[in-house]
C-alpha cells in the first residue's frame, strides 16, 4: 500500500505512541534483526525479503500509524539515538517520516539500478545533513606529471576490473562523524593503499594528525583538500598510526612527532590525474587507490543503500572520498568508492558509482579532481 494512502498522524497520537512504546519497541527491534540488518548483498530482487532488509522498511510499515512508530523506535534502538527532550524526539520523528516518504517514493518510481534505505541520517533534514557530513574545499594545486599516462598503449593492458580491497590494500571503513574532515579520510585511504602496495604492510593511519597539523590550505573540521594533505605528509615527517594518534571527531593540538618505537609512514609526493578524463582515472586505479572528489550533497546520495548509483547529482565538488577499484555488473561499469560515513551507510560503507556516463566530469564530478600519493620505498 502506498505511503500516500495513509492518513496523517496527529502530533498527539504520535506522542502517546512514542511515550508508551519505547521499551517494548526496543525489544521488538532486537527480536527482528532481519528487518534492519547490515547485509549489503547486491543486485537483488526488489520484491524479496532481503531487499526490504537492506532498505530498512517494508510496505506494511507504511500502512498503519502504530507500525510507523514501531519502525521509528526500531531505528532509534539500532542507531542508539538519544534526544535531549521529548519535544525533540517528536520533531525527529516528523523528519524521519518525511525522509521515509522520499525514500519510498524514490524506490518505487525513480531509481532503477540502485536503491535508497533508512540509515543513520534518517532523522536529519537534508540541510542538516549537508552542513554536517561534507567538508571539501574545491581547490587543487599541481601534482606534476601523470605516471600512468602511457598505460595501455603497449603491452601493459588495463585490467577489466580491480578491487584493492581483495588485494589487501584497504583498511576498514571509518567514520568521520560530525566533523568536515572527509578530505583527511580520503587522503589517508590513498596513503594506506600505496604503503601496502610498496611495503606489503597494511597499517591504519591517522586522520586526526591531518586534522590537527595539516593547516596550510586545510581547515580541520571546516574542510580541506587532499593535495594539500599529501604535500604535508611528503614534506613533513610522515603519518603516524591510527592507534598512536586516534581520531577525536574534533580539532585538537598538533602532535606529529612519533614516540620511541613508533613507525611513521612516509610518501615521496603526489600526482594529479588529468581532469575530466575517466580513462586516466581508471589507469591510475589499476595501480593504486586514488583520492577523488565528488558532489555528495544530493538527497539520493544521503540515503544510498546499494546497487550501481547513477544519480541524480551535479558536479559541484563538496566531499572527499577514495576510489578503491572498478568493475562491471549487469552491463553497467562502475567505480568502487570508499566513504567515511561508517559501515551503516551504503554497501557496508562503500558505493558503486556508474562510469561511462558520457560526461567528461563523470558522475557527481568524480573525474574532476583525482590525485594519488607516490612512494619510492
Amino acid at each position: 500500500m502506498a505511503w500516500s494512502c495513509a492518513r496523517p498522524m496527529s502530533i498527539a497520537l504520535a506522542a502517546v505512541l512514542l511515550l508508551c512504546g519505547g521499551a517494548w519497541l526496543q525489544q521488538a527491534a532486537e527480536a527482528r534483526p532481519h528487518h534492519m540488518d547490515d547485509d549489503s548483498s547486491i543486485d537483488m530482487d526488489r520484491g524479496s525479503d532481503d531487499f526490504f532488509s537492506i532498505v530498512g522498511y517494508s510496505p506494511e510499515d507504511l500502512t498503519q500509524h502504530d507500525r510507523l512508530v514501531r519502525l521509528f523506535e526500531e531505528w532509534v534502538a539500532k542507531y542508539r539515538k538519544a534526544y535531549g527532550s521529548f519535544e525533540e524526539k517528536l520533531r525527529r520523528f516528523e523528519v524521519f517520516k518525511d525522509n521515509l516518504h522520499h525514500i519510498d517514493e524514490a524506490n518505487r518510481k525513480e531509481v532503477t539500478s540502485y536503491w535508497l534505505g533508512l540509515n543513520a541520517f534518517a532523522d536529519l533534514t537534508h540541510d542538516e545533513f549537508k552542513a554536517t557530513y561534507l567538508g571539501l574545499l574545491p581547490k587543487r594545486t599541481s601534482g606534476g606529471r601523470f605516471r600512468y599516462g602511457g598505460v595501455g598503449d603497449g603491452g601493459d593492458e588495463v585490467p577489466a576490473s580491480v578491487d584493492w580491497r581483495k588485494k589487501g590494500a584497504v583498511t576498514e571503513v571509518k567514520n568521520q562523524g560530525q566533523c568536515g574532515s572527509c578530505w583527511a579520510f580520503s587522503t589517508v585511504a590513498a596513503v594506506e593503499g600505496i604503503n601496502q602496495i610498496v611495503t606489503g604492510n597494511l597499517t591504519s593511519l591517522s586522520e586526526q594528525q591531518l586534522v590537527d597539523c595539516s593547516t596550510d590550505g586545510n581547515n580541520g573540521c571546516s574542510g580541506g583538500v587532499m593535495d594539500n594533505a599529501f604535500s604535508f605528509i611528503a614534506t613533513g615527517a610522515g603519518l603516524r598510526s591510527e592507534e598512536a594518534y586516534p581520531y577525536l571527531m574534533e580539532e585538537g593540538d598538533c602532535d606529529d612527532r612519533a614516540r620511541d618505537g613508533e613507525v611513521l609512514v612516509t610518501i615521496s609526493g603526489y600526482e594529479d590525474v588529468p581532469a575530466n578524463d575517466e580513462q586516466a582515472l581508471v589507469k591510475a586505479l589499476a595501480h593504486q587507490p586514488v583520492s577523488v572528489a565528488i558532489e555528495a550533497s544530493g538527497r539520493h546520495f544521503q540515503f544510498y543503500s546499494g546497487g550501481v548509483f547513477d544519480g541524480p547529482c551535479g558536479s559541484e565538488l563538496d566531499h572527499g572520498v577514495a576510489a578503491v577499484g572498478y568493475g562491471s555488473s549487469k552491463g553497467q561499469d562502475y567505480i568502487i568508492v570508499k566513504n567515511s560515513w561508517g559501515t551503516h551507510w551504503g554497501e557496508k560503507g562503500y558505493i558503486r558509482m556508474k562510469r561511462g556516463t558520457g560526461k567528461p566530469e563523470g558522475l557527481c564530478g568524480i573525474n574532476k579532481m583525482a590525485s594519488y600519493p607516490t612512494k619510492d620505498h
